[in-house]
């Protein structure tokens, strides 16, 4: 015998199902920051980053006018709070460990949450160029421009020269991001097991990052500094 359909009272009474749950900004930026790091601006389609979040191209543009809109709204999420934070690094007088703890603490925070970050800012400065009218061209520049004028009032105390200021800017720049950049692909490459981004990895890093920055900036004894 065929069952009979539910009566309206019943179909009423049954509690609706819940309907999917659409992705939030943060989750479409997340998902956007590691397609772009891995594929680059050109790599990604708009319609791979909706399959990506379950959604249709058209629900995408919802949330974001465009492609180029969605890769701006990354590079800014991730970049703009460093610039904030490198610009008020600086304070006068000697630099100081608590200071340096304090900023690089909150740098490698901030990278460890968006863990493709360091990969995607490698790929657009070589992709992009160095024009500052890119859009990684136009966090990096002022990153940059403020870092190295930080970099040059502590430099005199720390006994560095005008002309080296500029490669001791690169050198920390190179040290505070490589290593969300490689740390996983090199472990992989030699082997080892540990977890880059575990709580002991983030905490080795950042008592690295304190001890060669203080190091590298805090005040020197000129009597005591080798020249080359």
């Amino acid at each position: 015998m065929r069952a009979k359909a539910p009566s309206r009272a019943l179909r009423e009474a049954r509690p609706d199902e819940p309907a999917p749950q659409q992705p939030t900004r943060e989750a479409i930026l997340d998902a956007a920051e590691r397609l772009f790091s891995a594929r680059g601006l050109d790599g990604v389609a708009v319609r791979d980053l909706a399959r990506e979040m379950g959604l249709t191209p058209s629900s995408l543009y919802n949330h974001f006018p465009g492609k180029r809109a969605l890769y701006d709204a990354v590079l800014e999420r991730g970049l703009r709070p460093i610039v904030d934070l490198v610009s008020a690094a600086w304070q006068p007088g000697a630099l100081a460990p608590a200071q340096v703890h304090a900023t690089t603490a909150a740098l490698v925070e901030h990278l460890a949450t968006h863990p493709h970050l360091g990969r995607l800012i490698q790929r657009a400065l070589l992709e992009e160029g160095d024009g500052a009218r890119t859009p990684i061209g136009r966090w990096v520049g002022p990153l940059y421009t403020e870092g190295r004028a930080i970099i040059g009032r502590a430099a005199a105390a720390a006994a560095w020269e005008p002309d080296e200021v500029p490669h001791l800017t690169l050198g920390l720049f190179g040290m505070v991001f490589a290593y969300f950049t490689n740390a996983a692909a090199v472990r992989g490459l030699v082997g080892g097991k540990d977890d880059p981004f575990s709580r002991r990895s983030l905490a080795a890093q950042l008592r690295f990052l304190e001890k060669a920055v203080y190091r590298l900036l805090g005040p020197a004894d000129r009597k005591r500094r080798a020249r080359p």
